[in-house]
Protein backbone atom coordinates (compact mmCIF):
# COMPACT_ATOMS: atom_id res chain seq x y z
CA UNK A 1 0.00 0.00 0.00
CA UNK A 2 1.27 3.47 -0.83
CA UNK A 3 2.70 5.47 2.06
CA UNK A 4 0.22 8.32 1.70
CA UNK A 5 -2.69 5.88 1.56
CA UNK A 6 -1.46 4.23 4.78
CA UNK A 7 -1.22 7.63 6.50
CA UNK A 8 -4.72 8.57 5.34
CA UNK A 9 -6.09 5.28 6.70
CA UNK A 10 -4.31 5.79 10.04
CA UNK A 11 -5.73 9.31 10.32
CA UNK A 12 -9.23 8.25 9.30
CA UNK A 13 -9.24 5.44 11.87
CA UNK A 14 -9.16 8.06 14.66
CA UNK A 15 -11.69 10.47 13.13
CA UNK A 16 -14.67 9.93 15.40
CA UNK A 17 -16.35 13.31 15.14
CA UNK A 18 -14.31 14.64 18.07
CA UNK A 19 -10.62 13.65 17.85
CA UNK A 20 -9.99 15.35 14.50
CA UNK A 21 -11.16 18.72 15.88
CA UNK A 22 -8.36 18.91 18.43
CA UNK A 23 -5.66 16.61 17.11
CA UNK A 24 -4.20 15.48 13.84
CA UNK A 25 -1.27 15.66 11.44
CA UNK A 26 0.65 18.73 10.32
CA UNK A 27 3.19 18.65 7.48
CA UNK A 28 5.11 21.81 6.57
CA UNK A 29 8.24 22.80 4.70
CA UNK A 30 11.47 24.04 6.26
CA UNK A 31 13.65 26.81 4.88
CA UNK A 32 16.92 24.90 5.03
CA UNK A 33 15.29 23.10 2.86
CA UNK A 34 13.29 20.17 4.11
CA UNK A 35 10.13 18.92 5.76
CA UNK A 36 8.60 18.99 9.22
CA UNK A 37 5.85 16.68 10.40
CA UNK A 38 4.03 16.60 13.73
CA UNK A 39 1.38 14.09 14.71
CA UNK A 40 -0.54 14.44 17.96
CA UNK A 41 -0.78 11.01 19.57
CA UNK A 42 -3.29 11.83 22.29
CA UNK A 43 -6.29 9.53 22.08
CA UNK A 44 -4.52 7.07 19.74
CA UNK A 45 -3.00 3.64 20.30
CA UNK A 46 0.38 5.38 20.28
CA UNK A 47 -0.32 7.59 23.29
CA UNK A 48 2.44 6.99 25.88
CA UNK A 49 4.12 4.29 23.76
CA UNK A 50 7.94 4.23 23.76
CA UNK A 51 9.73 5.49 20.67
CA UNK A 52 13.49 5.31 20.11
CA UNK A 53 14.64 8.61 18.57
CA UNK A 54 16.12 8.42 15.08
CA UNK A 55 18.86 10.73 13.88
CA UNK A 56 20.67 10.38 10.58
CA UNK A 57 22.26 13.68 9.59
CA UNK A 58 24.59 12.68 6.76
CA UNK A 59 24.93 13.93 4.08
CA UNK A 60 23.89 17.57 4.50
CA UNK A 61 20.72 17.46 2.33
CA UNK A 62 19.81 13.83 3.08
CA UNK A 63 19.11 14.01 6.81
CA UNK A 64 16.26 12.86 9.04
CA UNK A 65 15.35 13.10 12.73
CA UNK A 66 12.30 11.63 14.44
CA UNK A 67 11.37 11.71 18.13
CA UNK A 68 8.37 11.80 20.47
CA UNK A 69 7.81 14.36 23.21
CA UNK A 70 4.65 15.10 25.17
CA UNK A 71 2.54 12.68 23.13
CA UNK A 72 3.58 14.25 19.84
CA UNK A 73 5.56 12.54 17.10
CA UNK A 74 8.04 14.93 15.48
CA UNK A 75 9.85 14.31 12.21
CA UNK A 76 12.16 16.63 10.33
CA UNK A 77 14.25 15.85 7.30
CA UNK A 78 15.80 16.91 4.04
CA UNK A 79 13.82 17.66 0.89
CA UNK A 80 13.74 13.98 -0.18
CA UNK A 81 12.89 12.56 3.27
CA UNK A 82 9.16 13.21 3.66
CA UNK A 83 8.14 9.71 2.59
CA UNK A 84 10.80 8.17 4.85
CA UNK A 85 9.48 10.17 7.83
CA UNK A 86 5.94 9.02 7.16
CA UNK A 87 7.08 5.40 6.76
CA UNK A 88 9.02 5.51 10.04
CA UNK A 89 5.91 6.77 11.81
CA UNK A 90 3.61 4.20 10.20
CA UNK A 91 5.98 1.29 10.87
CA UNK A 92 6.08 2.33 14.53
CA UNK A 93 2.28 2.68 14.56
CA UNK A 94 1.90 -0.83 13.10
CA UNK A 95 3.88 -2.29 16.02
CA UNK A 96 1.46 -0.73 18.53
CA UNK A 97 -1.95 -1.43 17.03
CA UNK A 98 -4.62 -1.65 19.72
CA UNK A 99 -2.21 -0.29 22.34
CA UNK A 100 0.09 -3.33 22.23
Amino acid sequence: MHTLTRLQKWYESYCDGDWEHGFGIRITTLDNPGWSMTINLEGTDLENQPFSPIEDIEPERDWIRCWVTENTFHGVGGPQKLEAMIELFLDWADTHKNGE
